[in-house]
């Protein structure tokens, strides 16, 4: 599978290409280390999946960029979106110094 695009190599998570079936594994066609990812549940074009493990507080980095802090813990392979990230960018959905 060649479906996740990988723009920095600060990113610790990739962007699906394409919808990705739960059980697919995925192996990097760059040179490094093998790395051997298996995605457990679909991913939805255009989300995230992380590359390592992430624990809450990780920052989440995609196209060189920090784009926020995990939530929980997450998977090498799980599905990364707004269930398990904060996202370190300004929200349009809050106003400020108000709640969502």
């Amino acid at each position: 599978m060649t479906g996740l695009i990988i723009v920095d190599s600060k990113d610790n998570v990739a962007t699906a290409a394409a919808d990705i079936a739960a059980g697919t594994t995925w192996q990097p066609d760059t040179a490094g280390p093998p790395v051997t990812l298996t995605i457990p549940c679909q991913i939805p074009f255009g989300h995230k999946i992380a590359l390592s493990a992430l624990a809450p507080g990780d920052e989440v980095v995609k196209y060189g960029v920090v784009i926020g802090v995990a939530t929980d813990a997450i998977p090498a392979g799980g599905h990364v979106h707004v269930h398990n990230i904060a996202s370190n960018r300004i929200r349009g959905d809050l106003q400020q110094g108000g709640q969502a």
